[in-house]
C-alpha cells in the first residue's frame, strides 16, 4: 500500500496530465528522515533530463536538525530511479513534443520513496477558467440532488 507524504495539486490544475510514470528517488540518510518527519514540498518540482539521466529539480527537503555531521542542501537536484525505456519515453516527449515533466506526488511504497511524474502539457487561462466553471457547476448540482433527497424523506 502506498501512503501519501506530499501532493503537488498546482500541477494538476496548471497542466493537462497526458501519461504518468513511477520513478525512485536516489536520497541521502538525512533527506530520508526530514521527509519521514514530513519536512518536504513539491510545489514547482519537475524533471529534466541532463546527460542521460532524469533529475528532480525544485523539490524542497527541508535539512533534518538533529542531523550529526552531514546535512544535505534543500533544493539540490535529485536523481530519478527510472528504468532505460522510461528515460528515453520521457526525453522523446521533452524534446520531439514540447512536454514538461512536473512531479505529481510523493509517496512510501514497500519502505521506499517513489515519485509520480506526468507527462504534461501546459494549460491556458481558458482551459484553467473551464476547470473551475466545471468543478463549481457539478458542486452545484451535487448540491440540489442532496436537498432533493432531504425534502423526499
Amino acid at each position: 500500500m502506498a501512503s501519501d507524504i506530499t501532493t503537488n495539486r498546482k500541477a494538476l490544475r496548471d497542466y493537462h496530465i497526458l501519461d504518468r510514470f513511477e520513478a525512485g528517488l536516489e536520497l541521502k540518510g538525512t533527506e530520508v528522515k526530514s521527509i519521514r518527519a514530513g519536512l518536504v514540498s513539491l510545489q514547482g518540482a519537475f524533471a529534466k533530463l541532463e546527460n542521460g539521466q532524469i533529475y528532480l529539480f525544485e523539490s524542497t527537503i527541508q535539512p533534518y536538525e538533529r542531523a550529526s555531521h552531514e546535512q544535505h542542501e534543500s533544493k539540490r537536484q535529485r536523481r530519478l530511479l527510472l528504468h532505460k525505456v522510461e528515460i528515453d519515453k520521457l526525453a522523446g516527449a521533452i524534446e520531439r513534443d514540447g512536454l514538461t515533466i512536473p512531479a505529481l506526488r510523493m509517496y512510501w511504497k514497500k519502505g521506499l520513496v517513489k515519485i509520480e511524474l506526468g507527462i504534461g502539457k501546459g494549460k491556458q487561462a481558458a482551459d484553467k477558467r473551464m476547470d473551475l466553471k466545471k468543478r463549481v457547476e457539478s458542486r452545484e448540482a451535487e448540491r440540489a440532488v442532496s436537498a432533493f433527497h432531504r425534502r423526499g424523506q
